[in-house]
């Protein structure tokens, strides 16, 4: 009952954490309440993207005249479709089990709960208490939707993600609260099955961390696909009382009421740290996240905070790169420190978004003198042959030494694009260096060396 290393949560931070502590030769184990694989692999990144997939399917068959195929009258079955998002995330999750085993880790399945002297209580589904001690105690437990006072969710008609990712039915409409990448993502998918799709969003752009150009961009792009956006916008209250919702909106100019068979409530996430010990063991908190020092080293020593809930980018990838960070120290590896700056970030509606450092906002009022460089799809000969020339790439160069300062993608496949702006920012590259490194043609990916080159007056395609 004694470990090296123990891992709460067996998320995308926590599973990854156990494995490259295993690799490192401390003996592990994992703790996990539900499913290997956490939310992002069973109702999070890995699902959602299986049902945007099949959405995309469903729009290239009722487009094939546009391929020069004769025309298909496309038709599916709703269940259909979430039961194989459903099969892929369980597929991965019996992956996570196999690389548990592959590695010697030991999944504890229940409850846990850290108590003093670095020690965990877990208690099972049949309530028995075990209690086990570990060297290390390092807490990944993630996050879950977030509720707003005014939206309480019922998981019927005001429903979150989860519920979004297993509908029994699809409905006839759905107002989405939140544009973020999860409001988004899923305002995509059920417009595109055919549900009609509102989106409100309390700021004056969707997706507001994105630049604002890129924001523009795929409001036209998703309004053109038939959803209705209200920006500038609040929902007060909802009514459930009837067949569907009724929420009250805010607006500028005065309330409205918008009807809808179900109400998606995309508005952020909760860190899951409640009832699990943190008080007892004095862990500090603040604002809903554990503290933890630029190792990952709660208030506490010996126990240890990554992922959702820190004060961290809520990204998967991000989870995963600070429990290998923090194992490695552990270990007493040389270490460089996570560049919160150089993070990706990706939403995958269609067309994709995807971005890196900067917004030309951020560059200015940091005070950089900077180069903009934009390449348009349209001027792609990949992208036009794939048929999808909506969007563009933007760069954003310091004009004084060259430093690539952002990179803004908006288009068919640049979440697969987005890593080579993130290694050259890594590398310290230039824009001149972008410009001379010679990329294949004929790709999207030409697209990034194009907008370089109009950052500095030098495109060619355009």
């Amino acid at each position: 009952m004694n470990y090296d290393i123990i891992v709460i949560g067996s998320g995308p931070g926590g599973y990854v954490t156990a494995i490259r502590a295993a690799q490192l030769g401390f003996k592990t184990a994992i703790i996990e309440k539900e499913s290997l694989g956490g939310i992002c692999l069973n109702w999070g990144c890995i699902p959602t993207k299986a049902l945007l997939k099949s959405a995309q399917v469903f729009h290239y068959i009722n487009h094939a005249e546009d391929y020069g195929l004769n025309k298909v009258e496309g038709s599916f079955e709703f269940p259909n479709v979430i039961q194989r998002s459903r099969g892929v995330a369980n597929k991965m999750s019996k992956g996570i089990e196999f690389l548990m085993k592959k590695n010697k880790i030991d999944v504890i399945l229940g409850t846990a709960k850290v108590q003093k002297g670095k020690k965990v209580s877990v208690t099972d589904k049949e309530g028995k208490v075990t209690e086990y001690t570990g060297n290390h105690i390092i807490i990944a437990t993630g996050a879950r939707s977030r509720e707003l006072p005014n939206l309480p969710q019922d998981g019927k008609k005001v429903i979150g993600y989860r519920q979004a990712l297993s509908l029994p039915e699809q409905p006839k409409s759905m107002i989405v609260v939140g544009s973020g990448a999860i409001g988004v993502e899923f305002a995509d998918f059920y417009n595109t099955m055919g549900t009609k799709v509102t989106v409100v969003e309390f700021m004056p752009n969707i997706v507001p961390v994105e630049d604002e150009e890129i924001s523009k961009h795929l409001e036209k792009s998703l309004k053109k696909s038939g959803i209705e956006i209200m920006t500038n916008a609040s929902v007060e209250s909802v009514d459930t009382s009837g067949e569907g919702v009724k929420a009250t909106v805010k607006t500028a100019k005065g309330n409205i009421t918008l009807e809808a068979d179900i109400l998606l409530s995309a508005v952020g996430i909760a860190a899951n740290i409640e009832n699990i010990g943190l008080e007892e063991v004095g862990i500090q908190t603040d604002k809903g996240r554990v503290l933890v020092n630029e190792w990952y080293e709660t208030s506490v020593p010996g126990y240890y905070a990554i992922g959702d809930i820190i004060p961290t980018q809520a990204l998967a990838h991000v989870a995963s790169a600070e429990g290998i960070t923090c194992v490695e120290k552990i270990k007493g590896m040389h270490v460089e420190k996570i560049d919160y700056g150089n993070i990706p970030g990706c939403t995958y509606c269609h067309p994709e978004v995807a971005s890196v450092g900067l917004t030309e906002k951020q560059a200015k009022e940091k005070g950089y003198e900077i180069k903009v460089g934009k390449f348009p799809l349209s001027a792609s000969g990949k992208a036009t042959a794939n048929g999808n020339t909506d969007g563009f790439i933007k760069v954003i160069f310091d004009a004084k030494y060259g430093e690539w300062l952002g990179c803004h993608m908006i288009g068919e496949g640049v979440t697969d694009m987005v890593a080579e702006a993130v290694v050259a920012r890594k590398l310290e590259t230039t824009g001149h260096e972008i410009i001379k490194s010679i990329h294949p043609h004929p790709t999207v990916s030409e697209a990034i060396m194009e907008a370089a080159a109009a950052a500095y007056g030098e495109v060619i395609h355009i």
